[in-house]
């Protein structure tokens, strides 16, 4: 009897050591729209729900963690694990998703393009601040700031990836060049209000009102395109819409929301809450 009260002792601590090592974090939101956009009957209102939780697990150098989308049922999001030896860090996206676009408007892949799990090796080297990564397909990344300049680098088979920021004179710029395809976008904060324009003609602001967080968006036209290859899927034409959105945090810890939407003249009720 001695040994099994031992037994269980031991137990005990390593299962508390164990859970220590865990943190729990997650979102729970509920939705009400009165005009009911992105319904199969137009004009009909809707109510959606959703609920995710990720899990973090910590021993040492070594962290794993997993997301799920838990509002209906248990459907995991993500899966990575990453470790560090001295310079060197070693990360592993181990859950296949499905890269296909679930609707024929964005001009994303028809279907899967196959097994998307990986594995990146990078070394925080001694080239001034860079960080060098190699991942298993091949394509290298040097990323580091050089005098206030943040610049991340991807080098692929003929489809080099650049992203790029700064702070200039009170304005945050951004740039991204994808296999010679170029965005940007500008922000700053005039009066309280942070403004951010970018390439795409979009342009939102976000500025607070007796403790209300107010942003004004937005969108400009899409423009038809035809698909790129047999394997993506066409864009469609889409007018210019804005949307506006008024948010406030409660005492009780959870946020209330409310948007309209000029394109199909919907507002959406939100109550959500972080943890």
């Amino acid at each position: 009897m001695k040994k099994l009260i031992a037994l269980f002792a031991v137990s005990t601590v390593a299962s508390t050591a164990a859970v220590a090592g865990i943190a729990l974090s997650g979102s729970a939101s509920v939705s009400y729209d009165d005009n009911g956009s992105g319904q199969a009957v137009a004009n009909q209102s809707a109510t959606t729900y959703d609920a995710d939780l990720t899990i973090t697990g910590t021993a040492g150098a070594t962290t794993f963690t997993q997301a799920m989308d838990i509002d209906t049922t248990i459907v995991v999001s993500s899966t990575t694990m990453s470790t560090s030896v001295g310079p060197l860090t070693i990360s592993a996206d181990m859950y296949d998703e499905s890269d296909a676009a679930t609707v024929s408007t964005t001009g994303g892949l028809i279907a899967d393009s196959g097994d998307n799990r990986s594995v990146t090796v990078s070394v925080d080297a001694p080239i001034g601040d860079a960080t060098v990564g190699l991942d298993n397909s091949g394509d290298v990344t040097v990323s580091g700031t050089f005098s206030g300049v943040t610049i991340a680098h991807t080098v692929k088979n003929g489809a080099d990836k650049t992203v790029g920021s700064a702070s200039i004179a009170g304005m945050d710029v951004s740039l991204t060049n994808d296999a010679g395809s170029s965005t940007w976008t500008i922000g700053t904060t005039v009066a309280g209000t942070k403004v951010t324009v970018g390439s795409d003609k979009s342009i939102s602001a976000v500025f607070g009102v007796t403790g209300n967080t107010v942003t004004v968006k937005h969108v400009a036209e899409r423009a038809s395109a035809a698909a790129t290859s047999s394997t993506k899927h066409p864009v469609s034409q889409k007018d210019a819409f804005t949307t506006i959105a008024i948010a406030r945090d409660l005492t009780s810890g959870a946020a209330l929301s409310a948007t309209y939407d000029t394109f199909n003249s919907s507002l959406t009720l939100k109550a959500s809450v972080a943890f």
